[in-house]
C-alpha cells in the first residue's frame, strides 16, 4: 500500500476528509519552498501537492500562471523541484507529496529517468495534467513499479470511457475538477458535486478530491460534506503573494488552519 493510500484509509477510518494544499515550488523564491511546505504540515495538511513551473500551463488561472512564471525566474526546474523535494524529506518522512505539472518538463527528461528520480526523492504521487490515462499506460505503470501512485483528473465534461480508464491505470486517488474553467475561476456548483461524486467513486474505486475555485472555510466544508478530499491551490497562492516574507509561512500556516477546522467539524468525523 502507498503512503497516500495508507493516508486515506487512516483519514476515512476517523470519517476525516483529507486537506490537500497546492503551491507552486520555486514561489516566491526556492529558499522559501520546503519553509512553506513545513507551514502546510503544520496548518493540517494531509497532502502536498507541489506544482513543477511551466510556461503554459493550461489548466491553470491567472494566479497559478504568475506563480509559475515567478518560479521560472527564479531559475525553478524539474530537477530542482525533485531537490526541493529531497529537502523536505530531511524533516518530514510522512506527509505524502504529489508533483503535479506538465508533460514537457518530464519528456525533456525522460520517462524512466523522471521516475527514478522522483522515487529516489520520496516523492509519493505524480499529476500530469495533459497525460490522458487512454495515451499513458506505459508511464503509469512505470511509476506504481516505482511505488509512485499516478494520479488522473476527471471533470464535469468526462464521459464514462474516460472513467473506465482512470480506474484501469490511475491509484491514489482521482482529482474531480470542480468546474468548466481553469484553477481559481468561476463559481462552485455544489449541487453538481455532490451529484457527480458518487457516482465517480462507485465506478473509480479510489477516494476522490475535489479542486478548483475552492475559496475559503465554507467552500472546503461544503466540498468535505460529499468528497473524501478537498484540494486548494490558487487561495494559497494569493495568500503568498500579498504576505510580507517575514509573514509568509505564518500567514498560510492560519489560512489552511481554519480550512482544516471547518473540515474537521463536518458531521461524523470522529474527534
Amino acid at each position: 500500500m502507498s503512503k497516500i493510500q495508507s493516508t486515506f484509509q487512516r483519514l476515512q477510518a476517523t470519517g476525516r476528509r483529507a486537506l490537500i494544499p497546492f503551491i507552486t515550488a520555486g514561489d516566491p523564491a526556492p529558499e522559501l519552498t520546503v519553509p512553506l511546505m513545513n507551514a502546510l504540515v503544520e496548518g493540517g495538511a494531509d497532502i502536498i501537492e507541489l506544482g513543477v513551473p511551466f510556461s503554459d500551463p493550461m489548466a491553470d488561472g491567472p494566479t497559478i500562471q504568475r506563480a509559475s512564471e515567478r518560479a521560472l525566474a527564479n531559475g525553478m526546474t524539474l530537477r530542482g523541484v525533485l531537490d526541493t523535494v529531497r529537502e523536505f524529506r530531511t524533516g518530514n518522512a510522512e506527509t505524502p507529496v504529489v508533483l503535479m505539472g506538465y508533460a514537457n518538463p518530464i519528456e525533456a527528461m525522460g520517462v524512466e529517468r523522471f521516475v527514478s528520480a522522483a522515487r529516489e526523492a520520496q516523492v509519493d504521487g505524480v499529476l500530469i495534467v495533459d497525460y490522458p490515462p487512454e495515451e499513458c499506460e506505459s508511464f503509469a505503470r512505470a511509476a506504481k513499479d516505482a511505488g509512485l501512485d499516478p494520479i488522473f483528473l476527471l471533470a464535469p465534461t468526462s464521459t464514462e470511457q474516460r472513467f473506465r480508464d482512470v480506474a484501469r491505470v490511475g491509484s491514489g486517488y482521482i482529482y474531480y475538477v470542480s468546474l468548466k474553467g481553469v484553477t481559481g475561476a468561476a463559481t462552485l456548483d455544489f449541487d453538481e458535486v455532490a451529484a457527480r461524486i458518487p457516482q465517480i467513486r462507485a465506478q473509480v474505486g479510489m477516494p476522490v478530491g475535489v479542486g478548483f475555485g475552492i475559496r475559503d472555510a465554507e467552500s472546503a466544508r461544503r466540498i468535505g460534506e460529499v468528497a473524501d478530499a478537498v484540494v486548494i491551490g490558487s487561495r494559497i497562492i494569493e495568500e503568498i503573494e500579498r504576505s510580507p516574507r517575514d509573514r509568509l509561512a505564518a500567514n498560510v500556516t492560519a489560512f489552511l488552519r481554519e480550512v482544516r477546522t471547518a473540515l474537521d467539524q463536518i458531521e461524523g468525523v470522529v474527534r
